[in-house]
């Protein structure tokens, strides 16, 4: 009886000891296959993000813009703009100064806003805003007499036959031009004059319309006054500098009234807010 006793008890132990350490060692190979398998993924997943990251920012932002689009205005097309902006040919993401490029297109006569936006990686998109006359004014060179188109800002961008589309507006006259060039500003005294046309051009441009010219008749170097020429009448009108919409309806409305009657006056004065004005009587045949 102790045999079997000490057979068995000899047996399961070793048994027990067997169970016990193949277990683990067997664990342990298994993981550490999972971890090199884990460790080549990682590996591979870094090279090939390393080389996405590369590629976009490194690489593509330096390759040519496949998208170059341009809103802009007759008269100034995409490869003058283009240039003017100094953007070259194969010019990249990278390559363009987006501020740069939009002080130059601003400073373009014809411009009145630039706005330059680089998309990454390869889109350049342009906007451009051209110049839109309110007033037109009239300047002799070399005997003759060429148009001028202004702008609400002052800004003369057009002469000569470039001016031709806006004689619907009145001529402005009463300016000395000594050498007239693109892109040169009419005084600052006269900027809130060009604004009020702007606005009534907006709002109501049959007002301006009705006036062959309006002139501006100086005072001293910054303060004038106004006269306009009807274009159905011969009546003068006086006015202060600023020129309203309401203030162009009341004296219109009074100019029809007065011209049924005769003698008719040769000017209404409206500078005190009121209507004035003379006539000379006829004189007598006694």
């Amino acid at each position: 009886m102790s045999g079997d006793y000490s057979f068995g008890y000899y047996g399961g132990g070793m048994n027990e000891d067997f169970a016990g350490d193949a277990r683990p060692k067997y664990r342990t190979a298994a993981s550490q296959k999972i971890e090199k398998g884990l460790k080549r993924l990682l590996i591979i997943a870094g090279i090939i993000l390393g080389a996405e990251l590369i590629w976009l920012f490194g690489i593509s932002p330096c390759i040519p813009f496949t998208t170059v689009e341009i809103r802009g205005f007759d008269g100034f097309d995409g490869a003058e703009v283009l240039a003017f902006a100094n953007i070259m040919e194969g010019a990249s993401f990278v390559s363009v100064n987006a501020k740069d490029a939009q002080q130059r297109l601003s400073s373009h006569h014809t411009v009145e806003s630039a706005r330059v936006v680089k998309r990454f990686p390869d889109r350049l998109s342009i906007f451009l805003e051209p110049r839109k006359a309110v007033a037109l004014s009239l300047v002799e060179t070399d005997g003759r007499q060429l148009p001028l188109c202004i702008d609400k800002y002052g800004v003369v961008f057009k002469i000569g036959s470039g001016a031709q589309d806006v004689q619907s507006l009145p001529v402005l006259s009463g300016l000395v031009f000594d050498r007239p060039s693109l892109g040169m500003r009419l005084p600052a005294a006269l900027i809130p004059l060009l604004e009020d046309f702007s606005r009534i051009h907006d709002q109501s441009p049959e007002l301006l319309s009705a006036l062959s010219e309006i002139r501006i008749n100086r005072k001293t170097y910054d303060d004038y006054d106004l006269v306009l020429y009807p274009v159905h009448s011969s009546i003068r009108i006086r006015l202060e500098s600023s020129l309203t919409e309401d203030a162009l309806r009341y004296v219109l409305l009074m100019l029809n009234v007065l011209e049924s009657r005769s003698p008719k006056p040769q000017e209404i004065d409206f500078r005190s807010g009121m209507g004035s004005y003379k006539i000379k009587e006829a004189p007598s045949g006694d």
